[in-house]
């Protein structure tokens, strides 16, 4: 089981200062749009994985007046007892510590906070472009183990190094950089087939999850098939790069490999991105965040934290009480500016200019 039981914001995005009692169950956060609901979340799931979910710059993270930003939790997580403290600065380098031991590297943080956010923009793993599909797969790679964040960075910096010879030759190897784009292509090859293997073997390990999931909110016969076959998997990632080598090299830039795969997602054997509606688009996004949330639980046996931002405002009553009950958490926390009438919580908070009250 994993639950915060205190909470402490100082110079977080609109919050001064504040300090939070929770319980188990569900917490229900209310108020209008703009008074902090959001940033209270973001907080929580900060101090999970060291990132902002909203995709935020440090400073703004920080409240205007302030530099630094501390966001500090009391925590239970099977039976150990944590105090975690986040400072985020735009003088220094951000850092976690745990009962006063910080964490280095930053990836040793995964997993010792499981955490499931659902937020209104997650419409875009279906209708957007590629991009957020390879990060959703990618996110949940890194949250089921540690050694996997190295591996995405190691991935991200030979990708990086790579790009930047091809930029720098301007259309035109000299014998030194073509030997130096072998060596890159070489470790490309390495990281990126064991990056892609990892994608493939979580997206079966999520596709039946993610079935049910869909069938449960929908409440249609209709299915949802996810795949991901990128071409250079089955010749070698190496080969696949000899392939466009001139191409790549009069663009300045890495035409194949894993920063560029399509993950597809069908509904009813059709293209879910063209052919979907947006409220099937939606049921769909949120049947991937719950095949996600249900496959942390199997690998960390814990139920993550749940954070619902927002999420409720688009569904009719029937989705709602199917996301519930789909959803099991020892905690969760819920945002809305719509009086929730549907939900069953165990705690009521109203916030307002920064500030929150228990109701």
């Amino acid at each position: 089981m994993v639950h915060v039981r205190r909470f402490w914001l100082q110079n977080f995005r609109n919050y001064e200062n504040q300090e939070i009692t929770f319980t188990e169950g569900t917490t229900v956060v209310f108020g209008a749009n703009g008074q902090g609901k959001t940033n209270l979340i973001e907080a929580i799931n900060y101090l999970g994985t060291a990132t902002s979910f909203r995709g935020a710059p440090v400073e703004a993270l920080i409240r205007n007046t302030s530099d630094t930003a501390i966001i500090r939790a009391e925590i239970t997580h099977q039976e150990r007892e944590l105090l975690v403290e986040a400072e985020i600065s735009k003088l220094r380098q951000n850092s976690i510590s745990v009962n006063k031991q910080k964490i280095r590297p930053i990836r040793n943080l995964v997993g010792l906070i499981p955490i499931t956010i659902f937020g209104p923009d997650d419409l875009s793993l279906v209708k957007a472009g590629p991009n957020g599909r390879r990060s959703y797969i990618d996110d949940l790679i890194v949250q089921i183990h540690p050694k996997n964040m190295k591996l995405r960075m190691d991935l991200e910096a030979v990708l990086k190094q790579r790009n930047a010879l091809l930029k720098q030759a301007k259309g035109r190897l000299n014998k030194e950089e073509e030997e130096t784009l072998e060596v890159w292509s070489e470790q490309f090859d390495l990281l990126g087939h064991e990056w892609g293997t990892k994608r493939k073997t979580i997206l079966e390990e999520l596709t039946q999850s993610a079935k049910t999931a869909y069938t449960e909110l929908a409440g249609n016969k209709k299915e949802i098939n996810l795949t991901y076959e990128p071409e250079w998997i089955e010749k070698g990632l190496k080969n696949a790069l000899i392939t466009v080598r001139t191409d790549e090299i009069r663009r300045g830039t890495t035409l194949i490999g894993p920063h560029r795969d399509e993950i597809q997602i069908e509904l009813a054997d059709m293209p879910a991105r063209t052919h979907a509606s947006q409220g099937e688009q939606r049921t769909i996004a949120l049947a991937l965040r719950v095949a996600g949330h249900h496959l942390l639980n199997d690998v960390h046996k814990t139920k993550p934290i749940l954070l619902l931002d927002d999420v409720f405002s688009e569904l009719d009553e029937y989705r709602t009480k199917a996301l519930l009950q789909l959803l099991v958490a020892d905690q969760t926390f819920i945002t809305t500016a719509i009086e929730p009438e549907k939900i069953s919580t165990t705690k009521y908070l109203f916030v307002e200019e920064g500030e929150i009250t228990e109701k």
